[in-house]
């Protein structure tokens, strides 16, 4: 099983990050991004094995959350095509999952300033989008057996609220609240068959010290 996303686009010149989820029982398998139309006829663009021989796209493996990700850099009109995730199976068939990239000359109808946020424990974090036509949107957790969705202007998605707000001016929002550890992951901002994914890293806040000076000894406060 591959999960990945299923359709997206980028503005010329620039690059995107896709993420492919797979079952455990493929940890320590070669991974790979397929190029072309046709499963039976697609070309390597980049392997695990090989992570380094393709200035185009590059790969990488996070074994421990059973993710590879796979970048198309400065994107140009023939990388306009179809992609496929796949997974190498020694001695077997490999198998594989598709999606679509589309690349604009003008600005997308969806798109991100960055696909990687960082957020810290038991704060809020706010993800701008940029929208073409202000449609609704909805707000999705990817995961390797389909995904976790809001898709009103709130819902909750691994115990953490989520409030979706359409603004003017083309420009979308999404605002998560009370971040846990568990909300790390990949996400998905999907507006009608098109889909934005986006990295949200959540970690430990740093702890904050106050020094003061008793008795000609140095003290410290810790807040964590």
């Amino acid at each position: 099983i591959i999960t990945t996303v299923s359709k997206v686009t980028v503005k010329k010149g620039d690059s995107i990050t896709i993420p492919c989820l797979y079952d455990s029982k493929y940890i320590n398998h070669v991974k790979y991004l397929c190029k072309g139309y046709y499963w039976s006829s697609c070309s390597y663009a980049v392997r695990t094995d090989q992570p380094h021989s393709s200035r185009k796209f590059s790969i990488s493996d996070d074994k421990m959350k059973r993710i590879f990700t796979v970048t198309i850099k400065d994107a140009r009109d023939e990388d306009t095509v179809y992609y496929w995730c796949a997974v190498e199976i020694n001695g077997g068939s490999d198998i594989g999952e598709y999606f679509h990239l589309s690349v604009n000359r003008d600005t997308p109808s969806l798109y991100v300033d960055h696909q990687e946020s960082t957020g810290f424990n038991g704060d809020n974090i706010t993800i701008y989008f940029h929208d073409s036509n202000s449609e609704k949107i909805e707000w999705c957790k990817l995961r390797l057996q389909g995904k976790s969705c809001v898709t009103g202007s709130s819902g909750s998605i691994d115990s953490t609220q989520v409030i979706i707000h359409v603004k003017a001016h083309s420009v979308s929002t999404v605002t998560m609240i009370n971040l846990t550890m568990a909300s790390s992951g990949w996400y998905l901002c999907v507006k009608g068959n098109l889909q934005m994914p986006v990295h949200l890293t959540v970690t430990e806040k740093p702890s904050t010290s106050e020094y003061f000076i008793k008795n000609c000894e140095l003290y410290t406060i810790t807040h964590l």
